[in-house]
């Protein structure tokens, strides 16, 4: 049995490298982008708040979105340890869900 030529090898592992290279610029793209966020405004970011930190029991609120994928509204609580919880708030402000994010994973809207 032959061995493979290098110059073989070596154009498969470009292929390979191209072809991950491109898997991480389709997973970047449609992943979650902060910037796109659309923050909560007015009233309704005063009642939201209120509910978040009422839910959580302590910290700041450190981000905000209306229209998420999980719920009318999403307010992120940080803790003053560092943990963040980000709590899903229906149309009326009722809490419909909640997900801790850990240490350090707070957003920016």
């Amino acid at each position: 049995m032959q061995k493979p030529s290098k110059k073989i090898i070596a154009a498969g592992v470009a292929t390979l490298a191209i072809a991950g290279g491109g898997a991480g610029v389709a997973v970047a793209a449609n992943g979650d982008d902060d910037a796109s966020d659309t923050p909560i405004t007015g009233d309704a970011l005063a009642q939201a708040e209120s509910a978040a930190l009422d839910y959580v029991g302590e910290g700041t609120v450190t981000g905000t979105e209306v229209g998420d994928e999980e719920s009318k509204y999403e307010v992120e609580v940080t803790r003053s340890d560092g943990t963040a919880t980000d709590v899903q708030l229906d149309g009326s402000f009722a809490v419909v869900s909640s997900e801790d994010d850990g240490a350090g994973d707070n957003g920016d809207g």
